[in-house]
C-alpha cells in the first residue's frame, strides 16, 4: 500500500485544479463532470495535505528541485491549511449548486453558453487561490493575484447582461489599478533586496524603499478586497452575476488579497502603528458606509454585495491591533471572522439566487407579496444571516469575541464600540428581507407551503448549517492556525 504522505499533495492542490480548467475547455460538453470531479479532487488533496501538515507539521516543497531564492518554495502551514480548507467547502457545495443553475435541463443559447465557460474560469479561480495560499514569493503572489482577477471578471460578466458587462468593466478597471500598484511594490521589493522569497525580503523590511513598496502593495490589495474608500466596483459586481459567480465572488475571491495582506503584514514588513490604525479606520469606514447602502439597497443581492463591504471594514479593523498586547486574539478573531463570512456567504448569495429564481425578482419590498414561497432558500438565508450578525453558536460570533477581546486588552475601546455598532447595523439590514419571508398577510393568494423545494435547495441549506456550526469547532480552527507561521511564533 503506498505512503499517502509521501505523494506531493501541496502541488497538487494547486495544479489538479488547473489541468481541470484545461479539460473543460477541450470537452466543453462534459465540462460539468470534469468540473465537479475536478473540485472534489482538489478537495480530497486539500484534505490530505491536512492530515500531513496535522502530523508532521508545515510542509514545503521546492518547484523543480529549485528553492529559494532561485527557485519558488510552497508551503502550507496551519493557517494556509484553513483557507485552503475554506475554499475547498465552500467551492464544491457552489459547484454542487452549479449543476443546477447551469443544467442541461435548463435549455437556450446563453445557459448553454453560460454552462461552457463557467467550469473553466471557476477552476482557474480556484487554482489562483489556492495557489496564493501556498507561495512563499512575492513576485509569484502577484501572479496568482493576476490569475484569480482573470477568471473573477470573467465570472462576473458571464450572464451577458449590460448591467453584468457594466459591473465587469468597473471590476476590471479596480483590477488593473490594483495589479499595477502591487508589481511596482514588487519591483521596489526586488531593487532593494535582490530576491523575492519571503524569508530574504523581510531582511530589508525596514528600509525606506521597503515602505515606499508596501504602501504600493496595500494599496493595490486594498482594491482587490474593496475595502472602502476603493470598494466602488463591489456591490455592482456581486448583485449582477449569477447567483453561484456572486457565492465565489463574495466567499473566496476577496478573501485571498486579504490573505495575502495578512502574511506580508506579519511574515515580512511588519508596518508602524499608524499606518494599522489607518486601515483599521478605512475598516471602520466600511462598516458604517456598507451598512447605510445596505439598509437603503432595494434587491436582495445588492443587500448582500453591499454588507459585504461592512464585513470585510470588520476583519481589516484586527490590524490596527497588529502591534498591541491583544494582537494575537485579535489576528485569531479576524481569521474565524474570514471562515465565517467565506461560508456564510456562499449560503446567502446562493439563497438570494433560488429566491429570485422561484418568485421571479429580488425586490425586497415585494418579497412578502408573492404566493411563492421558497421556503427552504428562505431558512438557508435566515441561518446565514445568524452567522454574519454574530449570534452563538456560529464563528461569526466567536470572530467577533476574540474581535472585541483583543481590543480590551490593548485599550482600544473605540475599536470595540465599532464591532458592536456593526452588530446592529447588521441586524437592521438583514432583518429587512426576513421580515419579508415571515409576512403572509400582503399575499395575494394562499401561500403554497412547500414551493419552491428542489434539489438546488441543498447546497446554500448546507453551507448555512455549517457556518452556524462552525463556531463549534473554532478552537481546533485556532489549533491549526498555530501550526507554524504566522501565529505559532506568537507569544
Amino acid at each position: 500500500m503506498p505512503d499517502l504522505f509521501a505523494l506531493d499533495w501541496l502541488a497538487l492542490a494547486v495544479f489538479v485544479p488547473l489541468v481541470g480548467a484545461v479539460a473543460t475547455v477541450l470537452a466543453p460538453r462534459r465540462a460539468p463532470a470534469l468540473g465537479l470531479a475536478s473540485v472534489a479532487a482538489t478537495a480530497a488533496c486539500v484534505w490530505l495535505l491536512a492530515l500531513r501538515v496535522v502530523a508532521e507539521g508545515p510542509v514545503v516543497v521546492q518547484l523543480g528541485g529549485w528553492g529559494a531564492p532561485l527557485g519558488l518554495d510552497l508551503r502550507a502551514d496551519g493557517l494556509g491549511i484553513v483557507m485552503l480548507a475554506m475554499t475547498a467547502l465552500v467551492g464544491l457545495f457552489v459547484s454542487l449548486g452549479a449543476l443546477d443553475t447551469f443544467g442541461a435541463h435548463r435549455p437556450g443559447a446563453e445557459n448553454e453558453r453560460m454552462r461552457r465557460y463557467f467550469w473553466p474560469l471557476w477552476l482557474l479561480l480556484l487554482a489562483g487561490l489556492n495557489g496564493a495560499y501556498v507561495s512563499t514569493d512575492v513576485f509569484n503572489l502577484y501572479v496568482m493575484i493576476e490569475v484569480i482577477a482573470l477568471a473573477a471578471i470573467g465570472l462576473t460578466v458571464l450572464s451577458g447582461k449590460l448591467e453584468a458587462m457594466r459591473a465587469g468593466f468597473e471590476y476590471m478597471v479596480a483590477s488593473m489599478l490594483g495589479a499595477l500598484a502591487f508589481l511596482m511594490g514588487v519591483g521596489f521589493v526586488y531593487l532593494e533586496a535582490g530576491r523575492l522569497d519571503f524569508a530574504g525580503v523581510a531582511q530589508h523590511a525596514g528600509e525606506p524603499a521597503m515602505i515606499a513598496a508596501f504602501a504600493l502593495m496595500l494599496v493595490g490589495l486594498a482594491l482587490k478586497t474593496a475595502l472602502f474608500p476603493l470598494h466602488f466596483w463591489l456591490p455592482r459586481a456581486h448583485a449582477n452575476a449569477t447567483a453561484p459567480a456572486s457565492a465565489l465572488l463574495s466567499g473566496l475571491v476577496l478573501k485571498g488579497s486579504l490573505y495575502i495582506l495578512l502574511r506580508f503584514w506579519i511574515e515580512i514588513f511588519q508596518p508602524s502603528d499608524l499606518i494599522g490604525l489607518i486601515v483599521g479606520l478605512m475598516g471602520t469606514g466600511a462598516i458604517v458606509w456598507g451598512s447605510v447602502q445596505a439598509l437603503r439597497a432595494q434587491r436582495l443581492k445588492l443587500l448582500v454585495a453591499w454588507s459585504t463591504v461592512a464585513q470585510i471594514g470588520l476583519m481589516c479593523v484586527a490590524f490596527a491591533l497588529a502591534d498591541t498586547i491583544g494582537a494575537q486574539a485579535a489576528w485569531q478573531g479576524a481569521v474565524l471572522l474570514v471562515v465565517a463570512h467565506a461560508v456564510a456567504k456562499a449560503a446567502m448569495f446562493l439563497a438570494a439566487g433560488r429566491i429570485a429564481e422561484e418568485v421571479g425578482h429580488d425586490r425586497i419590498a415585494e418579497l412578502d407579496r408573492t404566493p411563492v414561497r421558497p421556503t427552504l432558500a428562505q431558512f438557508a438565508f435566515a441561518l446565514a444571516a445568524i452567522s454574519l450578525i454574530g449570534l452563538p453558536p456560529s464563528a461569526g460570533f466567536a470572530g467577533k469575541w476574540l474581535l472585541m477581546e483583543g481590543a480590551l486588552r490593548a485599550g482600544a475601546v473605540p475599536f470595540v464600540v465599532v464591532a458592536m455598532v456593526g452588530t446592529l447595523f447588521s441586524v437592521a439590514y438583514l432583518s429587512r428581507p426576513l421580515i419579508g419571508f415571515l409576512r403572509f398577510d400582503r399575499a395575494p393568494a394562499p401561500v403554497g407551503e412547500h414551493q419552491g423545494w428542489a434539489i438546488a435547495d441543498a447546497p446554500p441549506l448546507v453551507l448555512a448549517f455549517a457556518a452556524v456550526a462552525s463556531g463549534l469547532v473554532a478552537a481546533q480552527i485556532l489549533a491549526l492556525t498555530a501550526i507554524g507561521a504566522p501565529f505559532g511564533a506568537m507569544p
